[in-house]
């Protein structure tokens, strides 16, 4: 790959993504918000629907969840803890690897639905499609790097990652340098990983950004009436 070609997709369409990402997002939420929906066919399979979105949900937490911590924490940490560079990488290969193929099934079910019900595919649109298949293909390109990995366990290729990302994340010039010569299956999975970013408003996915995380830390039940008792006269409006 030339080194513009690998400049553009790794140094500067990290930010194209991630700025459309952010600002989409916001747009879509301040203009859009009749659509700001999972817009799920839940009437029609509920069956596959429930395991299929079960899978895909526990796994994609992890998976990101991962990926976050694995690429964004810096190396010194994982060094003053005692983490070494192979114990990491064979922690994120069976751990990331798991949670990969949970992820990947649940999507199969996900797409395998909206595919091949006629009743669903005529009530989905091309995005709804679109990034289930997006997904799809992410998580195999995901599960590929894993015999990749295996190739090399000092953990030299996941430190160039790590580099790589926290390069993007913190500004810094030349950081797409640093995976220029890392092997194709993780290049083309970054640069889907990026896609799926750079698309994510535009499709159901931004139902995420409504999670109700908030409700972990309620501090008791919502009081939708009062207890006290009402008299037969307030009741028949009589003073």
């Amino acid at each position: 790959m030339s080194d513009w070609l690998n400049n553009a997709l790794y140094g500067w369409y990290p930010y194209v993504a991630f700025t459309v990402f952010l600002l989409g997002s916001l747009l879509r939420f301040d203009r859009s918000q009749y659509t700001w929906r999972s817009g799920s066919s839940q009437l029609l399979r509920r069956r596959q629907l429930r395991l299929g979105s079960n899978l895909f949900h526990v796994g994609i937490l992890v998976v990101l969840g991962g990926h976050f911590v694995g690429l964004l924490t810096p190396i010194a940490v994982f060094d003053a803890i005692g983490i070494g560079h192979t114990f990491k990488q064979g922690l994120a290969m069976t751990v990331g690897g798991i949670a990969g193929v949970i992820c990947w099934v649940g999507i199969a079910l996900l797409a395998h639905r909206r595919l091949f019900d006629p009743r669903i595919r005529a009530t989905s649109s091309f995005a709804d499609t679109g990034i289930l298949l997006l997904l799809w293909v992410q998580l195999t390109l995901g599960l590929a790097t894993i015999p990749v990995s295996a190739q090399h366990m000092d953990g030299h290729e996941m430190v160039k990652f790590m580099t790589w990302a926290q390069g993007i994340a913190t500004l810094q010039p030349g950081a797409a340098a640093l995976i220029a010569d890392a092997n194709p299956v993780f290049k083309l999975h970054i640069a889907l990983g990026l896609t799926i970013f750079l698309v994510f408003p535009f499709t159901r996915l931004v139902h995420v950004w409504s999670a109700p995380v908030w409700y972990l830390g309620r501090p008791g039940y919502q009081i939708v009436r009062s207890r006290r008792p009402v008299s037969r006269a307030a009741m028949a409006g009589d003073d």
